[in-house]
């Protein structure tokens, strides 16, 4: 099984909020990676996770159930109803699932505080 070459990123906006997922796995054997339910004002950061996220996952040699993204941001796995991956906090967190993702895209790329 190859690495892909490109995954893009597509998104929805639901009434619950962005829905965001990776497009180009399924096509070398992996499950598609999401999000749902983001905020629209972490859409954009989250689409660059989503990125992020598909090039660890895909790097990865068996499909883990846990991911650590740079800096070393872990991300827990868990499959959905369509048979894609949701990336949620890991085991032990403790907080809201919009803090969560806002600190994830602030640690990820500190570059958006500005």
């Amino acid at each position: 099984m190859g690495k892909p070459d490109v995954v893009r990123i597509v998104g929805a906006e639901r009434p619950d909020g962005l829905a965001l997922r990776t497009a180009g796995l399924v096509e070398h054997g992996l499950p598609e990676l999401s999000a749902d339910g983001l905020p629209p004002y972490l859409g954009q950061g989250w689409a660059r996770v989503l990125g992020e996220a598909a090039r660890v996952f895909a790097a990865s040699r068996d499909q883990p159930m846990e991911l650590t993204l740079p800096p070393g941001v872990p991300v827990r796995l868990r499959p959905d109803r369509n048979g894609g991956i949701m990336l949620l906090p890991p085991e032990g967190h403790e907080g809201g699932l919009d803090e969560w993702r806002r600190d994830v895209v602030l640690r990820m790329f500190p570059e958006a505080r500005v």
